[in-house]
């Protein structure tokens, strides 16, 4: 079984130029936790996940840097909380997203994607075909196709 037999083909999806509000307005809409970011050919240039959100507005603590020649402090949050997620709401997607994207062709088969998304840990992975996005595997996707007839 193949990419193209599984995936979700009507993939919610946001442009490079649009803020991380829009973002979180269709993660809240829709009920999911991440989307492929993708210039004007439809090219996926990013993917932003409800992870890089919450490592973004998560408290982040001082980090003290101690060497035998020098001692530094990188300074943590010196904001409020809801000024973080406050300020995160204007910022453009790719700020925060993720630019190295793992992705899939759309006649990768179905173990190699069961393969990747669990050895990498992620719920989603975009499809491309020719370089263009064209559909979306979840976990549940796989588990769903893989079982069905076995159950």
């Amino acid at each position: 079984m193949q990419a193209h037999e599984i995936m979700i083909k009507q993939v919610y999806k946001v442009k490079e130029s649009d803020t991380v509000r829009s973002v979180i307005e269709r993660f809240i809409e829709h009920r999911i936790s991440g989307l492929p970011v993708v210039n004007e050919r439809n090219e996926i240039v990013s993917y932003i996940s409800d992870g890089d959100i919450m490592r973004y507005i998560g408290k982040h603590r001082d980090v003290v840097v101690d060497s035998i020649y020098y001692v530094a402090v990188f300074k943590g949050d010196q904001e409020a909380y809801e000024e973080r997620a406050r300020r995160l709401l204007d910022l453009n997607v790719m700020e925060i997203g993720k630019k190295k994207v793992i992705k899939v062709s759309w006649d990768e088969e179905i173990e190699n994607i069961a393969a990747i998304l669990g050895k990498k840990q992620i719920k989603k992975l975009p499809v491309e075909r020719n370089g263009v996005l064209v559909g979306i595997i979840s976990r549940g996707d796989v588990i769903r196709h893989s079982f069905k007839s076995l159950m």
